[in-house]
């Protein structure tokens, strides 16, 4: 009896260990040569899940009638820990739905700050994609004293688009509706209860979007969309489809009439629609919030010098920058691969860049955002100073032991292969 005991014990044991340790912890202690903005802020973090609905959006499968669009959240805030509080982690599944938990450093579910006043920032992903895929990014501005809001986009993410029939519907959902969540999202966070509806500020917000999510931020802070016939059905959507979209489609500022003001920013990670021409180029032209585009010139889905680079050239803003990654493809934004990614060129592609390594590219975009939006959002001008002056981050100089300065806040050598835009 007693030896059975023990093995029970023994098994249960086991069992909670197996259970602690599953979560993935994707990222290395930082070392000293992080950037300098990459370390994390004097705020503990808190992280909780919550759904939002719109109770009238049109429908996409007939672009007739209306429905209700639900979309799940996942939200960072500055947080008053306890000594009992369980530190998060995030489940989600790979495009060919296997799934994975990754290892966060948020605290599930702490209560939020019950004081102060913290600018409210949109993650949204590309097609297919998920509301956590960004969470070091949500994590580390929560440290740093904003709301970070990851959006789960309906009929986009790697959870709904299971196989390849899925994807025709969800594509065209996504052309539709991804400004329109970003836009319903800052009216949802001003006027809605939520969990930091005591300190979120919705004067001062911002959208980082990645690849679609891109698309649309352009979209919501005035880049008009100009679809035709023709471009849908290069895209591949049905002619049915093809001739009733466009006047649908055709609008801006997520579904608005005017510009909203409380926007004060964007950053557009890979954003997608510059080869296709579907931004009206008088509209980006007009464009006035602060823009920051980050790329890879290697990037063949949304492309560099016809895709996203003619984005950041047509965009009219006095404040635009574009960050480069030189030899990088698409996948500048997301976190590291999960293992279960791992079994597949197909998977590795949504995380894996065949020239950097992945955690280098979020650490240098952690110092980054945190510059640009503390410049643009918070009107910081010390953080200003923090975007790079000089386009080239190369500092040897071509005589023995001479230099130029580092780009502010790297150190010694530690930028190479970047580059950095100013208009």
């Amino acid at each position: 009896m007693i030896k059975i005991l023990r093995q029970t014990l023994f098994i249960s044991a086991m069992l909670i260990s197996n259970i602690a340790i599953c979560a993935e912890q994707l990222y290395t202690d930082q070392p000293p040569v992080t950037p300098e903005l990459a370390f994390s802020g004097t705020y503990n973090v808190g992280v909780t899940t919550i759904t939002s609905n719109d109770p009238k959006r049109l429908n996409t499968a007939n672009f007739i009638t209306h429905i209700e669009r639900p979309l799940t959240l996942e939200v960072w805030y500055p947080a008053d820990t306890a000594d009992q509080a369980k530190m998060a982690t995030y489940k989600n599944v790979t495009r060919l739905q296997k799934p994975f938990e990754l290892q966060g450093g948020a605290y599930r579910d702490a209560p939020a700050l019950s004081e102060g006043s913290f600018p409210l920032i949109l993650l949204s992903h590309g097609f297919t994609g998920y509301r956590t895929q960004m969470f070091y990014l949500g994590e580390h501005l929560a440290s740093h004293g904003y709301i970070v809001v990851g959006i789960d986009h309906t009929d986009s993410t790697n959870s709904q688009i299971k196989k390849h029939e899925d994807r025709p519907a969800g594509f065209a959902s996504t052309l539709y509706n991804r400004a329109r969540d970003q836009q319903f999202l800052l009216d949802y966070f001003t006027f809605q209860q939520s969990p930091v509806a005591n300190i979120v500020d919705t004067d001062r917000a911002a959208i980082i979007g990645h690849s679609m999510g891109g698309f649309g931020a352009i979209n919501t802070v005035g880049g008009c969309y100009d679809f035709s016939y023709d471009k849908l059905k290069a895209l591949g959507t049905p002619a049915p489809l093809a001739l009733v979209m466009p006047p649908v489609l055709n609008s801006c500022y997520g579904g608005r009439e005017i510009a909203d003001p409380r926007w004060k920013a964007v950053q557009l990670f890979a954003p997608w629609g510059g080869e296709q021409d579907v931004h009206s180029a008088e509209a980006m032209n007009n464009i006035s919030v602060p823009t920051f585009y980050f790329a890879g010139d290697q990037d063949n889905t949304s492309g560099y010098k016809t895709g996203i680079k003619k984005l950041f050239d047509q965009t009219g803003s006095e404040h635009n920058y574009m960050l480069l990654f030189k030899n990088a493809r698409h996948n500048i934004g997301p976190h590291p691969a999960p293992a279960a990614s791992f079994s597949t060129d197909f998977e590795l592609g949504h995380y894996v860049d065949p020239a950097w390594n992945i955690e280098t590219i979020n650490r240098v975009i952690e110092h980054m955002s945190l510059a640009f939006l503390d410049c643009h959002v918070k009107s910081d001008a010390a953080r200003c100073d923090y975007l790079p002056k000089r386009q080239d981050s190369q500092q040897y100089t071509g005589a023995l032991r001479q230099y130029s300065d580092p780009w502010p806040g790297f150190k010694h050598l530690w930028a190479s292969g970047l580059e950095f835009y100013r208009k």
